[in-house]
């Protein structure tokens, strides 16, 4: 076991970049507007993350190969279909990511804000966060970002797990609300934000790659396994402390959700003034683990599809992965409601997911790529019914805002 903790890494940078501010945002949100309502759709979210994630994981621990090389791989000799896929993937990750940073960058501002209200406006605090991203994707190595991210991860850990011994939620309701799923009127948005913030699109390619970088070989996957059952198991009860600890304080209370501060109301019965220190410290640093992963996982799969090296140090990496904090900022700076754009992004996030889930299966899938380890029935299933689920929310979702039903 003590053997295995040693292999913790790729997982705990995907956890630590769903464990963001979209997490904390719209899981408080849900606690707060919903009550317990809504746990199973992180219970959901977990279980499918941890089927998702560790398809790949085999993609690049056994077939050596990222989500972008492992899904154009069967195009070689059909260049226009290798170039509309190539576009696609891009495109989608590209926007969607762009929206996700700005969401990050927007998220550990709102954090920095509410420790130091009188510090800077937030446009000047959310562009120097900016900079801080850009300063480690451009002078860090793959595994000083990783070291990084999982203290981030582990101080996120407990200024949560804190939360949830302060505030004490109805367990039985907890229980009660995750054995019978039900989506309250209104609720539609946030489900499918809960969905989107939890199974990231991008994550499946940074794991990928991040777990090819990890281990050499087949004879890996084992503690590759490991480590993202762990990692990502332990990241959504995080997400789902989140949620509770919101709706056994702000359930029923009338609070609407506006800034840090809104969020930190969950602590104050019992913490009193350090609660909004305690929560900012949390969305700080899920915003700065998250402003780092989205660049990175661009960057991994635009290397992937136009072959250039795939080095946090290389030139085109660093690029592409500039550029996303670039948009992000943008976003992050211009937007007048932070929290709004937070879930905005969440949301995107979980209408993105099917195409690129649809990808990675079909990849699982090659036995010319994984050979035994290709996916089997169970995983299959799992596999389409996580992408059922996410396109049944993402039509609904996109059905209420054109009105169609």
């Amino acid at each position: 076991m003590f053997r295995r903790l040693q292999s913790i890494g790729p997982g705990a940078i995907v956890a630590a970049a769903f464990i963001g501010p979209g997490t904390v945002t719209t899981a408080t949100l849900a606690g707060a507007h919903y009550g317990y309502a809504l746990v199973w759709a992180l219970l959901f979210a977990t279980l499918a993350a941890i089927v998702l994630q560790e398809m790949a994981v085999r993609l690049g621990v056994v077939a050596r190969l990222g989500l972008g090389e492992a899904a154009l791989s069967a195009f070689a000799n059909a260049p226009v279909a290798r170039i509309m896929i190539s576009a696609l993937i891009i495109a989608a990750l590209y926007v969607g990511n762009a929206a996700y940073e700005g969401g990050n960058i927007a998220g550990a501002a709102l954090g920095a804000q509410a420790a130091l209200p009188d510090a800077s406006p937030r446009p000047v605090v959310a562009g120097a966060i900016a900079a801080g991203a850009c300063a480690l994707l451009y002078f860090g190595g793959y595994r000083a970002i990783e070291r990084a991210l999982i203290g981030m991860v582990v101080l996120m850990s407990l200024c949560f797990l804190a939360t949830a011994i302060i505030v004490r939620p109805d367990l039985g309701a907890l229980l009660a609300a995750a054995a019978r799923p039900r989506l309250p009127d209104g609720a539609l948005l946030v489900a499918l934000g809960l969905i989107g913030t939890t199974i990231v699109p991008y994550n499946l390619f940074l794991h990928a790659a991040a777990a090819r970088a990890k281990w050499a070989d087949a004879r890996g996957l084992g503690d590759a396994r490991f480590d993202a059952s762990l990692s990502i198991g332990a990241g959504g009860i995080v997400s789902i402390l989140v949620l509770t600890t919101a709706a056994a304080s702000l359930f029923g209370s009338g609070t609407v959700i506006e800034s840090a501060a809104d969020m930190a109301r969950q602590l104050e019965p019992l913490a009193g003034a350090a609660a909004t220190w305690l929560l900012a410290a949390g969305l700080f640093a899920a915003g700065l683990t998250s402003a780092i992963t989205a660049p990175l996982a661009t960057a991994y799969a635009a290397s992937e599809i136009f072959r250039f090296r795939s080095d946090p140090k290389a030139p085109a990496f660093r690029l592409v992965a500039l550029s996303v904090v670039g948009a992000g900022a943008a976003a992050a700076i211009a937007g007048e409601r932070p929290v709004r754009l937070i879930l905005f992004a969440q949301a995107a996030n979980g209408l993105l997911l099917p195409l690129i889930a649809c990808f990675l299966l079909y990849a699982a899938n090659r036995r010319a790529l994984l050979d035994g380890h290709a996916n089997g029935l169970a995983a299959n299933i799992a596999g389409g019914a996580v992408i059922l689920l996410a396109a049944l929310l993402g039509a609904r979702t996109l059905g209420r805002v054109f009105g169609l039903w």
